[in-house]
């Protein structure tokens, strides 16, 4: 081949498209993909150090200015404490230093469903309904719940795991959520986020992204104000009192089963929940119920005594709400 030749070659070459990422693999069959979520769902039980790095970055109004960024991090210990084949829940335990001692602090949950027929999702100020989803919505699709320390709802998403340039992650579709402590407790000009979420496993553990929206009143509409960017980085790690979260959990899981179970009655006996919320403590509830729950542990009171009180309290908060 003569040289004219052989760069007339290579020019062809270049002009050739790029095989689209849909190209790349064969498509996987229902059973496969469902067990690979299962796994990627499984896969962030675990030992971690985290770090929250929240950035507000864009604002979309001329009299806001975006907070400086936030960093924080500790260490989180999450483990599944259901799992029937398409229900998994996750709850997270996070432990701290206190004067030397480990303190257990029940963080935030993650219950995820295949193909629900219906997903509780925030509706606005202090209140939670269900969204139905149609049998073409929900095929393939898996729901996330995340749930306050109360085990009272946050917010709501659905979406599919998928491999997108080689990585597998799951992505929700845009969902309403409340403010979360950070932001409430500064009394900002947003009351709600617009959200966005993502998780992926990682050689080091899993990241948890989302891209919020963060909306208020303005002139008596809903408008944006501000683009916040949140990365939860989960790295593999127990180099922390790990025991003092088992401990706190094996004291104290019959009676937060007896709490989601409470919550889930009031759900659908209510058509969802209304619950009045505070800025410090989420719902007005919050505080007690956790407290309840150190009792527990330390002995203070029965299993029994304390799931009767916690329910009580509940029925009166969401009563005194719903009306």
């Amino acid at each position: 081949m003569t040289m004219k030749s052989l760069r007339f070659a290579a020019a062809l070459a270049l002009l050739a498209p790029l095989p689209a990422f849909a190209q790349a693999a064969p498509a996987a069959t229902p059973a496969a993909s469902f067990e690979a979520d299962r796994a990627d769902i499984l896969g962030m039980a675990g030992n971690y150090k985290v770090k929250f790095d929240m950035q507000e970055a864009t604002s979309w109004r001329p009299d806001y200015a975006p907070i400086p960024v936030k960093v924080s991090g500790g260490h989180e210990a999450v483990r599944v404490i259901e799992d029937n084949g398409r229900v998994i829940r996750l709850q997270h335990l996070l432990v701290v230093d206190a004067g030397g001692k480990p303190m257990v602090i029940k963080h935030w949950r993650q219950d995820w469903e295949y193909e629900p027929e219906r997903v509780l999702t925030y509706a606005g100020p202090d209140a939670w309904t269900w969204t139905a989803l149609s049998p073409e919505q929900r095929k393939g699709v898996w729901s996330q719940t995340v749930y306050q320390v109360d085990d009272s709802p946050r917010y709501g998403g659905w979406g599919r795991w998928e491999a997108v340039g080689g990585v597998r992650r799951w992505q929700s579709g845009q969902s309403w959520r409340p403010l979360a402590r950070r932001d409430a407790i500064r009394g900002p000009v947003y009351d709600r986020y617009l959200g966005i979420n993502r998780h992926a496993l990682a050689p080091a553990g899993w990241i948890h992204w989302q891209d919020n929206l963060k909306m208020g009143e303005v002139s008596g509409k809903l408008a944006p104000i501000v683009q916040e960017y949140v990365l939860n980085s989960y790295t593999r790690n127990d180099a922390f009192e790990v025991k003092a979260a088992e401990d706190y959990w094996a004291a104290t899981k019959g009676y937060w089963a007896a709490i989601r179970a409470e919550w889930d009655r009031i759900a659908a006996a209510k058509g969802g929940i209304r619950i009045t919320e505070e800025a410090d403590h989420g719902t007005v509830i919050s505080g007690r119920v956790l407290k309840i729950a150190d009792e527990v542990q330390a002995g203070k009171t029965s299993e029994a005594d304390a799931i009767r009180t916690a329910k009580a309290l509940m029925d009166q908060a969401t009563k005194a709400a719903g009306g």
